[in-house]
């Protein structure tokens, strides 16, 4: 065997992960937290950022206590804010001494209403937190990955949606900014592999996360609700964190070393078909 031929691993030991929306409500299961978890589970060591430190905090603990005292460090962090970015980049260097992985997930629904009826304040914020924010994250942990060793030398996820890639939604914000992201990821992906880093981007569909049934997103999802959800898809079954997490663990490691720029949905087949029940669809016909 070719000795260049090295078997990519499964492991991230030795890795820093830095996962930006790393918080949840409460203990619930969001794509942040999920994704910390998970990459802590291949090995990483674990910066669980987020804009509220009490949140990020449940993160890092649940981490430590399953995976030992050193594995996490929760830090407070405006995503939207060159200088809150900085600062977690420093502090992330005199913790653990490099970085090797960046996940953005915070994002918001953000603004309400069509081109018509949406205000452009509310507007700009969305955009702002959506894409904005992840720009900022890569300025701020992209000199760090540059100056690791090797071939690969760092790997940025970013999280988008299937709204992303289908619009169809009830308002122009979110559709719009997370469409944004999939181009975003592109360009990055383009700029930054002469430096060794991967950027790829997961869509998630219709997952069910702490963000469906909190006071500040709105009424909480109805039982109904969700079953209509789970049956848009052609698996019909409800995805939640671990499933998006799963693929963005993926995506940071070895495993995925020759894949740049790629948008990867997650989502039960809702982005390929909307159902089975139609004539000459799987049924043999």
């Amino acid at each position: 065997m070719d000795p260049e031929f090295i078997r990519p691993t499964r492991s991230l030991e030795g890795r820093v992960a830095v996962v930006s929306g790393a918080g949840a409500a409460g203990t619930g299961l969001g794509n942040g937290r999920a994704c910390a978890i998970l990459l802590a589970e291949a090995g990483a060591r674990v910066i669980c950022a987020d804009i509220s430190l009490p949140s990020a905090t449940v993160t890092a603990d649940m981490i430590t206590t399953e995976f030992g005292p050193s594995r996490a460090l929760a830090i407070q962090c405006d995503a939207t804010s060159e200088s809150s970015a900085a600062a977690l980049a420093t502090k992330t260097l005199e913790a653990f001494g490099r970085i090797d992985i960046l996940v953005n997930v915070v994002g918001i629904a953000g603004a309400v209403g069509t081109v018509e009826t949406v205000s452009m304040a509310e507007w700009a914020k969305g955009m702002e937190v959506n894409v904005g924010s992840m720009v900022v994250m890569g300025k701020a942990c992209v000199p760090a990955m540059a100056k690791n060793e090797g071939q690969w030398r760092g790997s940025i996820v970013n999280l988008s949606s299937v709204a992303g890639l289908r619009g169809g939604t009830p308002s122009l914000l979110y559709p719009t900014s997370k469409g944004a992201i999939v181009n975003l990821t592109r360009a990055m992906a383009a700029h930054h592999a002469g430096q060794g880093i991967r950027v790829n981007c997961v869509c998630p569909g219709m997952v069910y996360t702490p963000m469906m049934s909190s006071p500040t997103s709105g009424p909480p999802m109805t039982p109904e609700a969700r079953e209509i959800r789970k049956n848009r898809s052609l698996l019909k079954t409800e995805g939640n964190g671990w499933d998006v997490a799963a693929a963005v663990r993926f995506l940071a490691g070895d495993e995925a070393r020759w894949m740049t720029g790629v948008i990867l949905p997650v989502d039960a087949g809702a982005t390929c078909a909307t159902s089975t029940d139609v004539p000459g669809v799987g049924s043999g016909t």
